[in-house]
This record gives C-alpha cells, sequence and structure tokens, in this order.
C-alpha cells in the first residue's frame, strides 16, 4: 500500500468568522483539517445551519447533482461542482418536531417526523422509546412517523402526504424505490420502534402494507432481559424475497415473500455480548449481497467512552439460517502530535456512527474494497475490506474542533463531531459534522 500522505491546516479563529459573511456559492474550506488518504475539495457551512440532524441522500437529475440534508426539515444543496456547493433552500419540517431523516428514490422523497429528542436522550441518560407505546392524544404538540415529498423539481420539493403511525414517531426509514418504503416507526402497543412496510405506490395516499416485531416488543409479550428495538434503515434482497435489519439485540434476516406477514429466517445475536444502547445497540446493519456479508455497528450514547465498547464488524450472511459474526473493525487511534493518547479523552462521544448508507440509489456508490465510517469526535475513517476476515484502517480525515461551542440536539459541542457519510458515483465523498456543515472529500488511494 502506497505512503499515506499526512495533511495538516492551523485552525485561525479570525477565518472561521469569516465563513459568515463568504457567499454561499464558495464557502471557503475551514483551516485546521488533518487527514491522511482522503482530502477536502469543498465545503458548505449550510447557511450557518450547524448542530442540526446529518442524514443525506442524493439525487442526479442530467448534468446536475442535488444533496438533501435533514435538519429541522432538510436542506437542499447543489452539489453539481463538487468545489463550489451552492446551498439553495431549507424546507421546513412541521413546528414541534424533530425532521433530520431523509431518505429518497426517483422523484419521492421520504421526511421522518418525530416528538423531539431530549438532550438526556441523545446522551444515553434516558430513554423514553422502548416502553410499551400508547395513542398519541390528538392535541399532541408534534408531529409523527413520515411526509412525503415530489422532489421531481429538485430544487423546489412539494410536499404531498403525511402518514401517522399513532405514536411518538419515525426514525431511519429506508425507501429503495417501487412499491414500498421500510420504516423505522413507533406503534401503540409495541415497545420501541418496529418495522412498518409503507405502500407509496400512491404517494398521495400511503398506506401500511405489513409490519414485524421482533418477540418480546408486543404488548403482553416478555421482552426478556433486553428489550426490542428496531434503528432502520432496511435492505431488500436483490430477489426482492428477503430483508436484512439490524433490530436489537439482532442482525435479522426475514422472509418479505408474503409482504404483509414478515417471517424470521435467521439471526445473529449481537447484544449481548455488546454492550446494550437500546435501539441504538445495533444501529446499522447493511448486506453487502455480492459478498453474502452484512456491516453492522452500534452507536455510542455517552461522552468520553463511559460505557462499553461499540461494536462495529462483519457478519457473515452466506447462509441466511445462520448468520454469525466474521470480525471487527480496528479502533482508530489520534494522529501523531494530538493533544490526547486516546480519541476517548476528547470531549464528545467516540465510536461507529453511519457509513453509506443509501446504497440501494443508482447515484450512490457501491463499496468494493473499501467502507467510510462516521466516528463523531475521530471524523471519517476509511477502512480496506478487500479481506473481511482482516479489516484494516487505510485513511482518515479530522474536521478541526470548532472555535466557539455549537448548539446541537445533543448539547453542546466543543469538538467535531462527524455524522453521515456518502459517496456518489462520480467518487466525490460527502461528510456531516454537527459542528461543522458539510465537508466534501475526494479519496487519494
Amino acid at each position: 500500500m502506497k505512503r499515506l500522505s499526512i495533511f495538516v491546516r492551523a485552525v485561525s479563529v479570525a477565518s472561521w468568522l469569516a465563513l459568515g459573511c463568504a457567499s454561499v456559492k464558495a464557502d471557503p474550506i475551514p483551516d485546521g483539517w488533518q487527514a491522511s488518504g482522503l482530502k477536502p475539495i469543498g465545503y458548505t457551512d449550510l447557511g450557518g445551519r450547524r448542530g442540526f440532524g446529518n442524514k443525506i441522500a442524493i439525487k442526479r437529475v442530467g448534468d446536475r447533482w442535488y444533496l438533501y440534508k435533514g435538519g429541522n426539515g432538510f436542506e437542499v444543496i447543489d452539489v453539481t461542482d463538487p468545489a463550489a456547493p451552492v446551498f439553495l433552500k431549507v424546507v421546513q419540517g412541521p413546528a414541534g418536531t424533530s425532521a433530520s431523516q431523509v431518505t429518497l428514490s426517483g422523484n419521492l422523497l421520504i421526511l421522518g417526523l418525530s416528538r423531539p429528542i431530549s438532550s438526556e436522550e441523545s446522551s444515553g441518560h434516558a430513554d423514553g422509546w422502548t416502553t410499551v407505546q400508547e395513542v398519541a392524544p390528538k392535541d399532541k404538540p408534534f408531529e409523527e412517523s413520515v411526509q412525503l415529498f415530489d422532489i421531481s423539481d429538485p430544487e423546489n420539493p412539494r410536499a404531498l402526504s403525511k402518514w401517522s403511525a399513532g405514536a411518538q414517531g419515525s426514525h431511519r426509514n429506508g425507501f429503495p424505490g417501487g412499491k414500498y418504503a421500510f420504516l423505522s416507526t413507533t406503534v401503540p402497543g409495541y415497545r420501541g420502534f418496529i418495522l412498518v412496510i409503507l405502500d407509496v405506490s400512491d404517494p398521495m395516499h400511503p398506506k401500511e402494507a405489513g409490519r414485524w416485531a421482533y418477540p418480546g416488543a408486543k404488548a403482553g409479550e416478555t421482552p426478556g432481559a433486553i428489550t426490542p428495538s428496531y434503528h432502520g434503515p432496511a435492505f431488500v434482497s436483490p430477489d426482492g424475497k428477503m430483508l436484512t435489519v439490524g433490530y436489537t439485540p439482532s442482525v435479522v434476516n426475514l422472509d418479505i415473500s408474503d409482504i404483509a406477514h414478515p417471517k424470521m429466517i435467521g439471526e445473529a445475536k449481537i447484544i449481548p455480548p455488546f454492550v446494550n444502547t437500546l435501539t441504538q445497540s445495533i444501529h446499522t446493519a447493511i448486506p453487502l449481497w455480492d459478498r453474502k456479508l452484512v456491516y453492522f455497528s452500534g452507536e455510542p450514547m455517552r461522552r468520553n467512552c463511559t460505557e462499553a465498547m461499540t461494536p462495529v464488524g462483519f457478519i457473515d450472511n452466506s447462509d441466511p439460517k445462520h448468520p454469525f459474526l466474521k470480525s471487527m473493525f480496528p479502533t482508530p487511534v489520534p494522529p501523531p502530535g494530538a493533544k490526547y493518547k486516546s480519541f476517548c479523552d476528547k470531549p464528545g462521544r467516540f465510536g461507529p456512527h453511519n457509513t453509506v448508507t443509501e446504497l440501494y440509489n443508482p447515484d450512490v456508490m457501491t463499496p468494493k474494497d473499501t467502507m467510510y465510517v462516521a466516528w463523531f469526535t475521530a471524523g471519517l475513517r476509511a477502512f480496506d475490506i478487500s479481506d473481511p476476515r482482516d479489516v484494516r484502517e487505510r485513511g482518515w480525515f479530522l474536521p478541526p474542533d470548532p472555535p466557539a461551542p455549537v448548539t446541537s440536539q445533543g448539547g453542546t459541542l466543543t469538538s467535531n463531531a462527524t455524522q453521515d457519510v456518502l459517496q456518489d458515483t462520480r467518487g466525490n465523498i460527502y461528510v456531516t459534522d454537527s459542528a461543522w456543515g458539510i465537508w466534501i472529500l475526494r479519496d487519494e488511494h
């Protein structure tokens, strides 16, 4: 492997403050970033909208490219020229509502809606989602589940409809296109989030087509030591017959040949032995269908590693009835010369969050020998997965810490907090960070 170059830029408070006065057509790349094998080519501070939700999706229309980022609704960014992204607009979400999760296919975008998440829940010190859900009152101060948008005019999304499950709302939903969207949502009479399959063939009138909950999730069932809860998203096999989901406490394969009544095929138990952080225990489960693997990870909830380690690794899914743990990813270490010996000593959460998720989107790059993982205070990490039994880190990108504290959903940030990543088929890598905005990178490997 060629030697990876390391880039370092000095942080300048004055240059950071100047961003607010810069043209949205060409925000300067902030100073202070560090990298090995990855290099920033563009940046947008989203008009100063830092600290909001950070999940992203992309759409190509002819020779134009548009990025959509959730955050109290969602933002629209023209990334046709990745070196000069243009922040176009904000589509506001409903008042009093957390609306930070987006997924899209074709001309339909689905925005997740839920009650606001408290800072205590975000930091892992409370949880109001995993009790048996009750019917939300009609006068509730928030909207929940999903809102559908027509994005045939990509710069001017048009609201079409809403669908409600009747409880506290949805989280990470997936829409691979076609007739069905796969929701992670709370439903009256169930503990935590469950899988709801939504028929969106008529986007003006979406309707439930099926649902599945892990044993112990339904009221009247005994959950055992681990309360089941489903984070999402779900992934449909190429033949359309199987769904793979991360549903605490397991990575689960479901038979969806009868869409109204999914049935478990097999599962790989993950919790225990790894830490139970409730819904986030299995934050992500992404099948690499051609390699018969499933990438999975949890999400750390508490700052400075004050809980057991968060898992990230591969599951062998060659036999969907009997998937098993194959390997674990290495733990990132700070760059040379860092002020801390471990990222655990850097203020904030340290551990995996999102990888490139919208793989069903034809405008998104499918992983081959590299996976990119957003790792909160450790920035973006690039892993060589050519040998899934021996995963190795081969690059990284670390945004600077903000020169002033940033208010976010999870509390006040004094360090970077890298949240999500997406790579388009041109090779551009989009990285969201709650302390900043969107960084656009290229892999020099």
